[in-house]
């Protein structure tokens, strides 16, 4: 393990997953794998009335860089839109890929600057992030098409 890859703080975010247990209730659900290292990472979220996540739960099987993603989005993705969610998602896509210089505005995230270098491991950290915005966008899509 690269010390510079696997530091102290991917560890201690790894080992404290928030929301780590699957919604029963859930207005959608999306389940990301990594055909690389076989990440897998399911998201389940209930949108309030202005259509913002109000509970999130995750079920989170990847290395500890996937689960440090997943910590980073179970921390703050509670009062999140769906656009808010796809923007964020689509900002660590760019951050990782080397397109931006920096990871967007959600908390965090620049911890994986030193994985920018090894692009095997970028499906496992955007797997949270992805999960997490289609979830939101699926439940938002259903709660526009029951008021209609």
């Amino acid at each position: 393990m690269s010390a510079a890859l696997y530091n102290a703080t991917i560890l201690r975010l790894a080992a404290a997953i928030p929301h780590d247990v699957r919604l029963p209730d859930a207005q959608a659900s999306s389940d990301k794998r990594s055909p690389i290292c076989g990440s897998r990472v399911t998201v389940d979220v209930v949108l309030d009335a202005e259509g913002r996540v109000a509970a999130v739960g995750q079920e989170v099987r990847a290395c500890a860089l996937g689960q440090a993603s997943a910590s980073l989005m179970g921390a703050h993705a509670i009062g999140r839109s769906a656009d808010e969610l796809e923007t964020a998602r689509d900002a660590l896509a760019a951050y990782l890929a080397g397109d931006r210089p920096d990871p967007g505005d959600w908390p965090g995230l620049d911890i994986f600057l030193p994985a920018r270098a090894h692009s095997a491991r970028h499906a496992s950290i955007r797997l949270a992030f992805e999960a997490v915005a289609d979830a939101a966008r699926a439940a938002s899509a259903q709660a526009h098409e029951a008021a209609a």
